[in-house]
């Protein structure tokens, strides 16, 4: 299995009690995530969140739930106008395998911007929740991945090939089996992982929000057929080919790879909700509190029972991603973090590789936003109103903690850790 995909699918994870070594377990927890369908399991997080405010283990519950009907509500406005997954890292927005539509409903740029809305509200709902968790709170659940799952088609069931295993599958391009990888794809998850999933609902957000903060509407029109081909949008009658000849990969066909060009020549986005930018740097400020948060509760722990984040006192690789933690690239990624606190709140500069003496503010990128031009942005023009002169990261920065991670190993690390 590809680590970097299926580390990406990592993120949809949510939380299946088989067992607990904590808190009993609500009956509506076990009913949310066991359930076959998406009534059930919305009737079961409402009495999740009717009891949050009292009980740890409810509000525990009903935030990974919320995080789960995020990515549900995500998948289900993609699939209603027929989106055709890519396998690209450049949309990390667009990873669901969301399954062919047949029969597709028109999509307008608003209605785009509004699944982006819900989207993005719900994760704000979940983070919400599961910061209402006590930090000395008893969790303890125990989760099998290919017991969980979310509503990929709309059809109102939860169906095995729509479990958080089959879709980790589909994003590695491999195959998980349901039975004999039971045991490798089981773990128990406490109260540091619950940090650890409020960290990705920001993160996302933030994506999110980077998006929602501009007026990409020019993308929209002139590329966004390549990801809804059937939607009728502007240029589909034009430049989108019969059926015949349109591959399943965003890169397996001329016409693909002509538009993908289009949407980053596209990306010159005028900024319409400046509040929505300056909230994208404030959720990575608080992505990257709450690693500290989880590293902070993970090093504190004395068990070491089927752990998804390891610390180095809890020996034995993660059977997923096949890696195991040591004190070395804790330390690492405790100096990652600091480094990117640095640069969101403009005590460090980013180096550019054209400019030499001066580097770019990003808490001013965010905080003061001008349109975002990629292409201008990756050339110079872009970045020049957020130059300054002051201590620049150099290569050495990088290269210093990316040797603790065996140096490719970095960013495999980093988004398992989060």
């Amino acid at each position: 299995m590809n680590r970097i995909s299926s580390l990406l699918a990592s993120a949809f994870i949510v939380l299946l009690p088989l067992s607990s070594a904590g808190a009993a377990m609500p009956d509506a927890a076990t009913a949310l995530f066991g359930a076959k369908t998406v009534a059930a399991r919305d009737s079961a997080l409402s009495t999740l969140q009717a009891a949050a405010a009292k009980d740890p283990a409810s509000a525990y519950a009903a935030g990974a739930g919320e995080f789960f009907t995020a990515l549900e509500l995500l998948a289900s406005g993609l699939h209603r106008h027929g989106f055709e997954s890519p396998q690209s890292f450049m949309l990390p927005l667009m990873q669901l395998p969301v399954p062919p539509n047949p029969d597709p409903e028109p999509l307008t740029y608003e209605e785009f911007r509004a699944i982006l809305v819900a989207f993005r509200d719900r994760l704000e709902k979940s983070a919400t929740t599961l910061g209402s968790v006590p930090a000395d709170a008893d969790i303890g659940m125990v989760i099998d991945l290919t017991h969980v799952g979310i509503d990929l088609n709309e059809d109102g069931t939860i169906a095995p090939d729509e479990s958080m295993a089959a879709i980790m599958a589909a994003l590695s391009r491999g195959s998980i089996s349901q039975g004999d990888s039971a045991l490798a794809l089981t773990f128990r998850f406490d109260r540091a992982d619950g940090y650890w999933l409020q960290g990705y609902a920001e993160f996302l957000m933030a994506q999110a929000d980077f998006w929602l903060a501009h007026d990409f509407k020019n993308t929209f029109d002139g590329s966004f057929h390549m990801l809804f081909p059937r939607a009728r949008l502007p240029l589909q009658d034009i430049l989108v080919p019969p059926p015949s000849e349109m591959g399943s990969n965003i890169f397996s066909s001329e016409w693909r790879i002509a538009d993908f060009i289009s949407m980053v020549h596209m990306i010159n986005w005028p900024v319409v909700e400046p509040e929505r930018r300056k909230a994208a740097r404030q959720e990575l400020l608080e992505m990257i509190r709450l690693s500290r948060e989880d590293w902070k509760a993970i090093r504190a722990e004395t068990d070491n029972d089927r752990e998804w984040l390891p610390g180095p006192q809890q020996k034995g690789e993660n059977p997923l991603t096949g890696l195991e933690v040591g004190e070395e690239q804790v330390q690492a990624w405790l100096a990652t973090l600091t480094m990117a606190e640095d640069l969101l709140e403009g005590r460090a500069l980013l180096p550019h590789f054209r400019i030499t003496g001066k580097g770019i503010n990003m808490k001013r990128f965010f905080d003061e936003p001008k349109p975002f031009d990629l292409v201008l942005s990756i050339t110079g023009p872009g970045i020049a109103p957020y130059l300054e002169t002051g201590r620049i990261l150099t290569s050495e920065d990088f290269d210093q903690i990316q040797r603790e991670f065996g140096g490719g190993g970095f960013l495999t690390f980093a988004l398992w850790f989060n």
